[in-house]
């Protein structure tokens, strides 16, 4: 039983607390702000909340603002759940969403080559 709470718990915090952003939190115009993840520490002390932001060059401003009302935050979410304990959450930067992104471009790049030279080649 405990295996299966920690997954939906993750996604509890994760659909509520992306609600809360999106309708109460005032953002930059042309910030979008991502939720990738949420990871929970078996305890439910903590909560791990991942964010992506783009532009990139806005990550720090906006991790710096979710964390000055992180409080808010969690007393918006502490009403919204229906449960105890209600981990504390933490704002986390994702990283794996930008290494992802450039694997994604080295590989259009290299398919780039790829292409160039095959086009060499058949001239």
């Amino acid at each position: 039983m405990a295996s299966e709470r920690i997954p939906q718990v993750n996604q509890l915090i994760k659909k509520e607390l992306g609600q809360i952003i999106l309708r109460e939190v005032d953002l930059p115009e042309g910030v979008l702000v991502t939720l990738t993840r949420v990871e929970t520490l078996p305890n439910l002390i903590e909560s791990k909340v991942y964010i992506s932001v783009l532009p990139d060059e806005k990550t720090a401003e906006i991790l710096g603002t979710l964390k000055k009302i992180v409080y808010s935050l969690q007393q918006k979410l502490n009403k919204r759940l229906k449960m105890r304990p209600i981990p504390k959450i933490m704002f986390v930067e994702e990283i794996a969403t930008k290494e992802a992104g450039r694997v994604e471009e080295l590989l259009e790049e290299i398919r780039d080559k790829k292409s160039k030279f095959k086009n060499q080649n058949l001239k």
